[in-house]
């Protein structure tokens, strides 16, 4: 018998579109603050990145941890919790005293997004019918969260310049009490079927290997050859331990045989180089724009939102392109041009005017990155069976906040180790240097097309249902 839909649920999308927006704003809108919040908190060379990488880190390590507990436990239950800890770790956030106080409390941001994330998609999962209203329904999510990404650079510098860095956390919590106070009545709870345990151990093993090898990265341009080697060491360790774990548990976090798809690890590795390249060269950004520069917040917002335009561009061709040819040759192409956007940021000098180069290198750089991580998506979801499609969406999104966070790292160390001085012509030397680099990432994501093979290139009928999803 055929129930009839919930006469509440596009009222509870919005709620949790809403909820959704916040937690990719949050990632993005950090980056514009991230200078006033140098100057204000006292940090050790190169550990303000901490602040958007704790929250990366913390967010796609527990990711999949976090969406097994709304399962468990009831969606909407977790749902609310994992906002009251938003709320909570947002205050905190915003009176910070230290930079140590602000990189725990930005962990324990990225702990409530790694909750309230998979719990909200799975409410939209379960509060739209299988067909045409969930595909909408999925649409206007990512449609939201895309928003949101956009959005952190133009809300970010008014917020910052006129208000101060702390508003950019404070904003966070009227938005939190708000669907929390709402949610009761607008949301059904649910659960996912089965018993399934907590991998609280491969959580902690992996999310432990990650931060090992961020701080690994972050140290190496002033910490010996051999503290570098013993923490690498160290985290390939906690690696290991976490797939002997995963092979061992009764219900592991990430099913191994994913793994035995080239699909799947190639779109993996093809959305982590993403989140290392985006992360990365914006983060490399907002330092020479506003510490070479001495460019405002506001000013700077505008500049970068360029990026966002074009990537909102690129991923509506990008889409078009893959139903067409597959994901592989859009995937190779848009790495290319990612590629060239970055040599032509690494072409900027002190006194260079925004229209010679920045402006530039970032819509070449938005383009290839809102083309290629729809390919990378599509591909990475092209080969999953039904019964892992849930898991396999969620490591996606894991990779994408975890390259994130060691992009941040491998490109300010970088940037670190090649800056001379303070003066902002010995500042920009080791920002140059910086934005080259870029194509180291670009040669994993190369990789990862590779290993898509043929298959995954041939199957366009596939790529366009995936798409609807993604």
């Amino acid at each position: 018998m055929q129930t009839e839909p919930d006469p509440k649920r596009w009222f509870a999308l919005a709620l949790l579109c809403l909820a959704g927006f916040m937690i990719i704003l949050d990632a993005s809108i950090v980056l514009v603050a991230v200078p006033s919040i140098e100057r204000e908190l006292t940090f050790s060379t190169g550990g303000v990145q901490w602040v958007p990488s704790g929250y990366a880190l913390m967010f796609g390590g527990l990711l999949l941890l976090g969406g097994r507990i709304a399962d468990l436990l009831g969606r909407r239950r977790v749902f609310i919790a994992g906002l009251l800890l938003f709320a909570a770790s947002s205050l905190l956030c915003g009176f910070a005293w230290t930079g140590d106080a602000l990189v725990f409390a930005r962990g324990l941001q990225g702990i409530a997004a790694a909750v309230l994330a998979p719990s909200a998609l799975s409410i939209v999962m379960t509060t739209f019918p299988d067909g045409a209203e969930r595909n909408k329904a999925l649409g206007i999510w990512g449609a939201t969260s895309g928003v949101g990404g956009t959005a952190g650079s133009l809300i970010g510098g008014p917020v910052t310049d006129g208000l101060g860095w702390e508003w950019i956390f404070f904003i966070n919590v009227p938005v939190c009490l708000l669907v929390a106070v709402l949610a009761p009545t607008l949301l059904k709870d649910s659960r996912g079927p089965g018993r399934r345990g907590f991998d609280v151990t491969g959580a902690v093993t992996v999310t432990a290997a990650l931060i090992v090898l961020v701080y690994a990265v972050i140290e190496a341009p002033t910490s010996s050859a051999g503290r570098t080697t013993l923490l690498a060491l160290l985290s390939a360790t906690l690696f290991a331990l976490f797939v002997l774990v995963e092979q061992r548990s009764s219900a592991p976090l990430v099913p191994l045989r994913l793994f035995r798809s080239r699909a799947v690890v190639g779109g993996n590795l093809i959305g982590m180089t993403w989140g290392l390249a985006a992360f990365g060269l914006n983060f490399v950004y907002t330092q020479y724009a506003q510490l070479a520069l001495g460019t405002s917040a506001i000013r700077y917002g505008l500049m970068s939102s360029v990026l966002a335009a074009a990537a909102v561009g690129g991923s509506i061709l990008g889409q078009n392109l893959v139903t067409r040819i597959g994901p592989r040759p859009v995937a190779a192409a848009a790495l290319v041009v990612a590629g060239i956007g970055s040599t032509v940021m690494s072409l900027m000098t002190a006194d260079s005017g925004y229209f010679e180069t920045a402006f530039w290198g970032l819509t070449i750089f938005g383009a290839g990155l809102g083309a290629g991580s729809v390919a990378g998506a599509i591909a990475a979801l092209s080969d999953v069976a039904g019964e892992d499609s849930g898991v396999a969406s969620g490591l996606q999104n894991a990779t994408f906040q975890i390259g994130g966070a060691v992009g941040i790292a491998a490109l300010s160390a970088v940037a670190v180790a090649h800056t001379p001085g303070s003066s902002p012509a010995e500042l920009v030397h080791g920002y140059r240097v910086a934005f080259t680099a870029c194509w180291a990432f670009i040669a994993v994501g190369l990789l990862g097309t590779a290993l898509l093979g043929k298959r995954s290139a041939d199957r366009p009928q596939l790529a366009t249902e995936v798409a609807r999803h993604s």
